[in-house]
């Protein structure tokens, strides 16, 4: 499928755009084109960049995949994101473009990408950011040196900075929330965890701290709201292997309702859900499970793939190549029905995290 920049779009819309008539208060198709903002309806791409050089970037693809726009930040505001964007999180009309390496959180317009603010203070090293009780919560590593500095960092979203830090267990990681609390999975940073600390929300502190498997990478809500973690387990190459588990908290009450074993071998990861049907990869293969089972698939959903990374939507599933690690990537499009790829869509270097704006 032919790939259409937004750029040469909109040239041609600045050279066709008709103004309606003012005198009964209408405004110009041009007008009303900036009111919408040019990236809603689509989806957003992070792109890490090179590590410890150059920029991350963020990828606008428009939901028909037709309309493609790399580094759309730098497009809107005249500079870089910084190093390593890791994560995205959304907030009403606000986007928080977490960036890790930079220390530093941009606060843009969600379907603008305009600039709103920074968040440079209080940072170390941050991944991934939820909103509850109308506050941000941020997972941050600390110094990589250091194993017991890691912390949740609390933002004031009305004066977007840093409120409070929280000191957490080892390699807090992914992050999610309800009504009521925060939940984080500890995969360890640089070292190994595995742990997922619940924060009370109204207090600010960690209420528990439970244990699942080795190195929690994903987390998932099902539709009764119970939470589900995926550990991929210890590889190898740790000396000590262990096996990956799919674990059930059950969120009423906060405890651990039931666990599923994987093989020792297998180490699964990119846990996502549409429908209360969970999806994850794991040896070069996507397999599904639904919250109502009572075992673990032995047999593959789709066969012959391998992401970065990769998440459901809307009947489809998405998944990015970050190739050689240094040149630009691909997102690849599968429909869940037939299991066929539908769509290559080039991104930028390293594209690892997939949202639908």
């Amino acid at each position: 499928m032919k790939i259409k920049q937004i750029s040469i779009l909109a040239a041609l819309s600045a050279l066709f755009t008709v103004s309606c008539s003012n005198d009964d208060g209408g405004v110009t198709m041009e007008e009303e084109q900036d009111a919408k903002g040019a990236y809603e309806d689509g989806i957003l791409i992070t792109n890490e960049g090179p590590f410890n050089n150059g920029t991350g970037t963020v990828t606008y693809i428009s939901n028909d995949s037709l309309l493609v726009e790399d580094e759309i930040f730098n497009l809107e505001n005249n500079e870089d994101l910084g190093n390593i964007v890791q994560s995205i999180a959304f907030d009403d009309e606000l986007a928080y473009i977490v960036v890790n390496n930079s220390h530093k959180i941009h606060v843009v317009n969600r379907n603008t990408f305009k600039s709103e603010a920074v968040i440079d203070e209080g940072l170390l090293n941050p991944r991934y950011m939820t909103i509850a009780n109308g506050k941000g919560y941020v997972t941050n590593w600390g110094e990589t040196a250091d194993e017991t500095d890691d912390f949740v960092a609390i933002i004031d979203l009305t004066t977007n900075t840093v409120s409070k830090p929280i000191p957490t267990e080892l390699g807090p990681e992914a992050i999610t929330s309800n009504t009521d609390f925060v939940y984080v999975a500890h995969q360890g940073a640089f070292g190994q965890n595995n742990k997922v600390s619940v924060i009370d929300t109204s207090t600010d502190t960690v209420l528990s701290t439970l244990v699942v498997g080795d190195f929690p990478n994903s987390m998932q809500w099902d539709t009764v709201g119970n939470l589900w973690v995926l550990s991929s387990g210890a590889p190898e190459y740790t000396g000590t292997e262990t096996n990956g588990t799919l674990t059930k908290i059950s969120t009423s009450d906060n405890s651990i309702a039931q666990t599923f074993d994987f093989e020792t071998t297998q180490h699964p990861s990119d846990l996502s859900v549409e429908d209360d049907i969970f999806y994850f990869g794991m040896s070069n293969a996507v397999y599904s499970f639904s919250s109502d089972s009572d075992a673990l698939p032995t047999e593959a959903y789709i066969s012959d793939v391998s992401f970065y990374s990769m998440t459901v939507n809307d009947g489809k599933l998405y998944g990015t190549d970050a190739k050689d690690y240094a040149s630009k990537g691909d997102l690849y499009i599968y429909d869940l029905t037939s299991k066929e790829l539908t769509n290559t869509i080039p991104v930028g270097i390293i594209p690892g995290g997939i949202y639908f704006n």
